[in-house]
């Protein structure tokens, strides 16, 4: 057998822990005095717990001065030591406290289910230096210790019963238990905590999961309220717009009925003047020709007829003015400025949801016809009268001055913007990838372009398969936005702002931004066209 450690020298062998006011029976074997006191109070007649010598009456027992001192050196050496530990620490609002400690209770670092008592750092040692106590089963500190104790044996509970889903200690799983299916409390521990690892990671995923719905919702609920603010602002800004414009064409319509009025009015006093001061003179003209109708004398009439005034001109007494169809023609004014109103708040409103979409084109100087230039940052395009030197390659227009943007587009929304300032010819739109580029093309959908174009500096076209004359003014920028659930393909003069063309009902696969600046004529047409960065804000 292997020694015993020194620290078993100082363990009473009734209450497996350090000596406390140890004293020696008459066969030698050393108890604790409280100890050894209540074991013979129940066990008639008194014998040694170890040694089983029996004694007819109660011997009396002696104090072991030596050991006692011993005892003190051991527990002043663990004192001292659990002194210089960095774990000692005074107990904490909702830390288990130390069930030996006196006076200031220090924080319990362990419990044991053998002594259903917890222990600090210091009253700690003696189970980590003491063979028998070191067979002691320590946990983390807890309270309640009671509550780990089969309350039918006061054994610990040490095994699990599948069967019942219960708690046991030995002698439950030997009495009660015996054809149930019992594994050790560790094995069922593993078990469920393999089981809370996989839950838990299941409630992590759960979590993520709806923590981004909950973002998602949140997002959508804040882009909601924006959008919710922005149709709001636009809605009382249109029908302000409408109000003042009411507003106006009535008041407009009142002050021209009643200029008139007024005029009419003026009018009509200098005409009633007027015409008094001729009834008044005619008056006098009559009086004076009555008597001379009556007068015989020949040479009195003539000579009276002769002094006669001659009488006043007619003249134009109409004074009513025409009122009529006023109100018409203001009304269907209002209607012609409320439509280009609506129009224009449309366009805005369309122009302003087609930016969200703006993507970021370059272009692709292997698609550029050779008499064209790229800028190096490759969001100009101009061309010019020297053919550029460059390799020959079917993805390059061989007749027509243009070139592709680089990024291609399969499906959802996209826009971007083209500067047009200055040049008098040239077309823009978009294509499919796969689209002609060898020869002689018309830039049609019959042949997988979709464009505009202008010529001479204001002839401006759709390259529909029959050509549509646009009748509006020439942009100087122009907006590109392709929506392939609509299948449509819609240009924007982006300044004014104004709709230009909407090629609708089409079906397109992969398509990518068309550029053509067309050709140098004399003098004419050096200004590139530009890729300009959308202003999301405009």
């Amino acid at each position: 057998m292997s020694a015993p450690q020194v620290e078993d020298q100082f363990l009473c062998s009734i209450c497996l822990d350090v000596f406390s006011d140890p004293v020696s029976t008459p066969c030698g074997h050393n108890f604790c005095k409280n100890c050894i006191t209540q074991h013979w109070d129940v066990n008639i007649p008194c014998e040694c717990p170890l040694c089983k010598e029996t004694y007819l009456t109660r011997p009396q027992l002696k104090v072991n001065t030596l050991l006692s001192q011993m005892v003190s050196q051991f527990w002043l050496e663990v004192q001292q030591k659990a002194n210089r530990s960095s774990e000692q620490q005074v107990r904490k609002s909702g830390e288990v406290p130390c069930d030996i400690c006196t006076g200031t209770r220090l924080k319990a670092l362990k419990s044991c289910l053998v002594c259903l008592v917890s222990y600090c750092e210091t009253h700690l040692e003696p189970h980590r230096t003491v063979s028998r106590l070191q067979k002691h089963q320590l946990i983390e500190p807890s309270e309640n210790l009671e509550d780990r104790i089969c309350t039918n044996h006061e054994k610990p509970l040490e095994l699990f019963c599948k069967t019942d889903q219960t708690y046991l200690c030995t002698l439950c799983a030997v009495l009660d238990h015996k054809p149930h299916e019992i594994v050790p409390l560790k094995e069922e521990f593993e078990t469920k905590k393999a089981e809370l690892v996989k839950t838990e990671a299941e409630t992590q995923r759960m979590l993520q999961t709806r923590e981004m719905k909950l973002q998602e919702i949140k997002e959508a609920q804040k882009l909601n309220d924006e959008t919710a603010d922005q149709e709001t602002a636009l809605g009382v800004e249109i029908f302000t717009a409408l109000k003042e414009s009411v507003e106006k064409t009535l008041s407009d319509l009142v002050k021209e009925i009643k200029d008139k009025q007024n005029a009419t009015k003026e009018k009509a006093e200098d005409l009633v003047k007027g015409l008094e001061l001729e009834i008044s003179d005619l008056k006098k003209k009559s009086s004076v020709m009555k008597p001379l109708l009556e007068s015989e004398d020949r040479l009195d009439f003539l000579q009276k007829f002769s002094a006669l005034k001659a009488s006043p001109p007619t003249k134009d007494w109409s004074v009513v003015p025409s009122y009529e169809g006023a109100a018409l023609r203001a009304v269907t004014q209002l209607q012609k400025t409320i439509m280009e109103m609506i129009e224009k708040f449309l366009t805005e409103a369309k122009l302003k949801e087609a930016k969200k979409f703006a993507v970021d084109v370059t272009l692709d100087p292997q698609t550029a016809n050779a008499f064209l230039v790229l800028s190096s940052d490759r969001k100009r395009v101009h061309s010019v009268q020297k053919k550029v030197d460059a390799p020959d390659d079917p993805k390059r227009f061989s007749h027509i001055f243009a070139v592709l943007g680089e990024q291609s587009f399969s499906s959802g929304k996209f826009y971007f913007e083209v500067e047009v300032k200055g040049k008098q010819f040239w077309g823009l739109g978009v294509a499919e990838e796969s689209a002609e580029r060898i020869g002689r093309i018309s830039l049609n959908p019959d042949n997988d372009f979709w464009t505009i174009c202008l010529r001479n500096g204001k002839k401006l076209k759709a390259n529909e398969s029959h050509p549509v004359d646009l009748n509006q003014s020439v942009p100087e920028k122009v907006g590109v936005f392709v929506d392939f659930d609509e299948g449509s393909v819609a240009f924007y003069d982006v300044d004014t702002p104004a709709p230009i063309y909407t090629f609708t009902n089409n079906y397109f696969f992969k398509l990518r931004p068309f550029l053509s600046p067309f050709p140098i004529y004399g003098f004419l047409n050096h200004e590139p066209l530009i890729i300009c960065p959308v202003n999301q804000t405009a």
